[in-house]
């Protein structure tokens, strides 16, 4: 795989350059060669099945990317799990994935439950004696390279596969469309979990950079990040809108603090046009991209320079145009093309489309498809399409973005109502200048013995943060007596939108 062999190149001819940087290691890409090569030799031991799925757990240690290497060297696709998802949902990503394998990076014990699975620690392989990997093995074309489990509404989460073929398309594209230069030190500020991590990951190591990775502890402590930001030399910014926004309320994000700082790229959720002008004036010299994509089309698909021209145009940004080997069609309830401007569901096609869900059949038909001969799939997106600029409205079911991450709400009703607490839950997006800034959980509750109601929503949160990553908790809990409901007898979420939202 191209990929692969450019990062061994760079292995060879540049070994002492870094290739991944957090707040208490480093890695340069000799490194990474080296012990992606003894972990692969390890793993080609094991007794596990061909092409079996290989679980990475950690946070943003440098053997994450390690292990990430190792996996599709040795044949296998990696699963990242992060550190911050909870017990129950690993055991569940597990036994949906079947993996027999799991490789813990955390440093900490990690709850397998009664699954079948060995536990490997990556860290303790240093030294071992190696030989190269067989290219042959390596994972390649349409065998699957990662598999990133997002949010389901059965209340079980859904592993989207993604090939080898898939990733290079999108790597290519961002290294040869965007303004990345061979070198640049990349930010890596999403858990290796969640899709929009694979922004910078992959093209940073395809084209020589350094990964800077953002921990969740320095997420939580500004002072430490902005002191840490001052000394990263970062050249390109991937991140969500939110996180981007955050760094805004601080005076000193500006070019000062970050000079090299040159691009700018979005994805995960919408970008407001206030934030791209605040980033344009504080960083005369970077660029500003926005895109867009699912994680069933690896990453993103679409992308536009935002423009002073752009920002006098549209108050809501488009989100771009196709990357190449991709089409995007928007089509209408009876699944027919609709002309420009007109909204319907966003369709996508070619070369970045997913092989589907692992070991979900019926999902996977229901999402994905043949359209015009190409892999296609379904987005549940609402948009449409003006002079080739695509407009994203949101979703056309109850599938939301909230800083980056995609959830569904019934999911979130799902786990809340097997609360004992809980008679019934509704859960509602709360929007600000078109944008989730939070949820709001309405609740009936069950019969308690809790005086008041902060009693009432401190219990209820502790149940959930058992079985629900933080992002996924509501932040506002609203209490009543019943859930209204409309005339033909669904829950009223428009009458109770406009009641929470008051």
């Amino acid at each position: 795989m191209k990929l692969i062999e450019l990062i061994k190149n760079h292995a060879q001819t540049q070994p002492d350059t870094l290739a991944f940087v957090n707040e208490e290691a480093k890695l340069t890409y000799q490194e990474l060669w080296t012990k992606s090569e003894i972990l692969a030799n390890r793993l080609q031991k094991e007794t596990i099945g061909d092409a079996s799925p290989i679980i990475v757990y950690g946070h943003m240690q440098p053997e994450m990317a390690i292990s990430f290497l190792a996996c599709v060297k040795a044949g296998h696709p990696y699963i990242p799990v992060d550190t911050s998802i909870p017990a129950d949902r690993v055991l569940k990503i597990i036994k949906s994935s079947k993996a027999e394998l799991l490789l813990n990076n955390s440093g900490n014990t990690v709850d397998t439950g009664d699954a079948l699975i060995s536990v490997i620690d990556p860290i303790q392989m240093d030294g071992a004696v190696h030989h190269e990997t067989n290219p042959e093995n390596w994972v390649k074309d349409d065998q699957t390279f990662y598999i990133i489990y997002t949010s389901g509404s059965t209340g079980n989460p859904k592993g989207v596969q993604i090939s080898a073929r898939n990733l290079q398309s999108f790597t290519d594209w961002i290294t040869n469309d965007f303004p990345v230069e061979n070198g640049h030190v990349f930010l890596n500020q999403a858990p290796f979990s969640f899709d929009l991590s694979v922004m910078d990951l992959y093209p940073c190591l395809q084209s020589g950079g350094t990964l800077w990775t953002v921990t969740k502890d320095m997420i939580n402590r500004p002072k430490i990040l902005f002191e840490a930001l001052k000394e990263s030399n970062i050249n390109v910014w991937t991140s969500t809108p939110s996180f981007a926004q955050m760094c805004l309320m601080d005076p000193s994000f500006s070019e000062e603090l970050l000079p090299d700082l040159r691009v700018f790229m979005f994805c995960g959720e919408t970008l407001p046009a206030s934030v791209a002008k605040q980033l344009k004036e504080r960083f005369s010299k970077a660029r500003v991209f926005n895109t867009y994509g699912p994680t069933e089309a690896t990453v993103a698909v679409t992308s536009i320079e935002v423009t002073d021209e752009i920002l006098e145009h549209y108050s809501s940004l488009p989100v771009g145009s196709e990357k190449p080997e991709t089409e995007i069609v928007i089509i209408n309830e009876d699944g027919e093309a609709v002309k420009d401007g007109e909204k319907g569901e966003i369709i996508i096609t070619g070369a970045s489309v997913s092989k589907g869900y692992l070991g979900e059949a019926e999902l996977t038909e229901k999402a994905f498809f043949t359209y015009n001969g190409a892999p296609a799939y379904r987005t549940g997106d609402a948009g449409y399409k003006e002079n080739g600029q695509l407009f994203f409205l949101g979703r056309l079911d109850f599938q939301i973005k909230l800083h980056g991450y995609r959830i569904e709400l019934e999911e979130i009703e799902y786990h809340i109502n097997q609360s004992q607490y809980v008679q019934s839950a509704v859960i509602i997006p709360f929007y600000r200048e078109d944008k989730i800034e939070y949820l709001i959980a309405v609740i009936v509750p069950a019969k308690h013995d809790f005086e008041k109601e902060y009693q009432l929503t401190s219990a209820i949160k502790k149940d959930l943060g058992s079985t629900l990553p933080a992002y996924m908790i509501p932040r506002k809990f609203v209490y009543q007596e019943e859930i209204p409901m409309t005339a033909n007898g669904k829950i009223d979420r428009k009458r109770l939108k406009e009641e929470v939202s008051i």
